[in-house]
């Protein structure tokens, strides 16, 4: 005999695995990697720095 299956847990299973594959596939092809995020971190930082040393100060009356 065979087994009785819930259609509507089925249907959300197959949804989920979509979902989940989906959203690997965007990881993948949109996300950056730990060396990426860091050099970009990195010129931030020396990006600030090189300014702050360049900024003005108000004049004191």
């Amino acid at each position: 005999m065979a087994e009785i299956v819930n259609l509507r847990r089925v249907r959300k299973d197959k949804a989920q695995r979509d979902r989940e594959n989906e959203a690997d596939a965007n990881r993948r092809r949109f996300g950056r990697t730990k060396a990426e995020k860091t050099t970009d971190r990195d010129a931030e930082i020396r990006a600030r720095r090189s300014l702050a040393g360049k900024q003005l100060e108000p004049e004191k009356p």
